[in-house]
């Protein structure tokens, strides 16, 4: 039914290195013949499409696909025009597959077997979370601009208004101290908002050393229990084997703690509440560093987890906007601030909610002195619960 694409003398040199080279990739690729059987499959097709290359080979690819998907489209107006075909935003989502399965798709002649095509699938997952942390960092440096604005034209003439308030405050009557007392607390709630702001101007280069993460996640649970956190059950599940992260490490507990206070005003008065902690190894995900030429793999995932009632669904692509808040005294700056400093440290930040919930997932670089077997602290010698 099938048939081999290479002949035995070929096997022993070019073919091994292409299968390598092929295997390394990290996007699923897979080559169709003139049948539409599937003769080969690397590694990452075997996973996308969760069967064996062996097994593949005994189906047509439009057993593994929708029923009517453009993909079969594009397979026949690739052999018909001899000519690689680009198409964005696919959706093969099924039963077999799985939701959510939106790819781009690059399709391809194999030129030296007619009809046969090679299909490259960039999973659109990937994609749009590079996109999104790209999206983060262009609103901080919006931020950056606006805050060094109002940090000048905003907080010089609100102090000439509260030394105003106070001198009237000092010879009114006690019906009009109170409305005095009200514009210096406004104008000192506005100069605290402003302080927020300016540390998005601040673009100093980051103070980075080794960090083991888990003393980080420890010590921002030791505040919150001793606080906003104080009626709710954290637990933590953490990988004992992970290297130091190369980060500052205040920076990174401004970080945490602000997703877990996030994660607890979600929770809330709910009996059954519960922010868990997590740390793991993914290998494979590399990122471009913004003013340099060196892309940085981010292997390192640290999660905060709630059983809250989930994001909105229109909110979520721009949660870490500035001024997006769903707090009705939320200033809006927290998660963008968060995003900034994670983005500074060249690693991404994403969110993923649904109904109790939901999950911010930090990417972040290994430090460059440690390795997977350099042992953590006793804080995080295993999974806990």
């Amino acid at each position: 039914m099938t048939k081999d694409m290479t002949s035995p003398s070929d096997q022993a040199g070019g073919t091994t290195v292409a299968m390598a080279v092929l295997n390394a990739i990290q996007n699923p690729v897979i080559m169709v013949d003139e049948s539409g059987f599937v003769v080969f499959a690397n590694w990452e097709a075997e996973a996308f499409f969760g069967a064996s290359a062996s097994h593949l080979a005994r189906y047509r690819i439009s057993t593994f696909i929708p029923f009517g998907s453009p993909l079969l489209a594009l397979i026949d107006q690739v052999r018909e025009r001899k000519a690689p075909v680009n198409e964005y935003r696919v959706d093969l989502s099924s039963p077999r597959l799985g939701q959510d399965k939106l790819v781009d798709l690059y399709v391809a002649p194999v030129l030296s077997e007619p009809g046969a095509v090679v299909i490259v699938f960039q999973e659109r997952s990937m994609a749009d979370k590079i996109d999104r942390q790209l999206t983060h960092r262009a609103a901080a440096r919006s931020v950056t601009g606006l805050a060094s604005m109002l940090a000048h034209e905003i907080k010089n003439p609100l102090s000439g208004i509260r030394g105003a308030a106070q001198l009237l405050e000092q010879s009114a009557i006690d019906d009009d101290r109170a409305l005095t007392r009200l514009i210096c607390d406004e104008t000192d709630r506005i100069v605290s908002l402003v302080d927020r702001m300016e540390v998005f101007s601040d673009e100093r280069p980051v103070d980075r050393m080794p960090v083991n993460i888990h003393s980080v996640l420890d010590h921002v649970k030791a505040v919150a229990k001793a606080g906003f956190a104080r009626n709710i059950r954290v637990t933590e599940s953490y990988d004992p084997s992970l290297p130091a992260v190369y980060a500052n490490r205040d920076q990174l507990v401004q970080v945490f703690l602000n997703l877990v206070k996030n994660a607890a005003e979600a929770v809330g008065d709910r009996p059954d509440g519960e922010i868990m902690l997590t740390t793991a190894y993914r290998p494979g995900i590399r990122l471009s560093v913004a003013g340099t030429r060196e892309k940085i793999s981010l292997p390192l995932e640290f999660c905060v987890h709630d059983n809250g009632p989930g994001v909105p669904s229109d909110l979520l692509p721009h949660l870490f906007d500035p001024f997006i808040t769903t707090k009705p005294n939320g200033s809006g700056l927290g998660l963008a601030l968060v995003a900034k400093i994670i983005g500074d440290h060249g690693g991404i930040i994403e969110c993923d909610s649904q109904n109790s919930r939901t999950t911010f997932r930090v990417l972040m670089p290994a430090s460059k002195d440690a390795s997977l077997e350099d042992a953590t602290t006793a804080s995080s010698t295993g999974p806990s619960r």
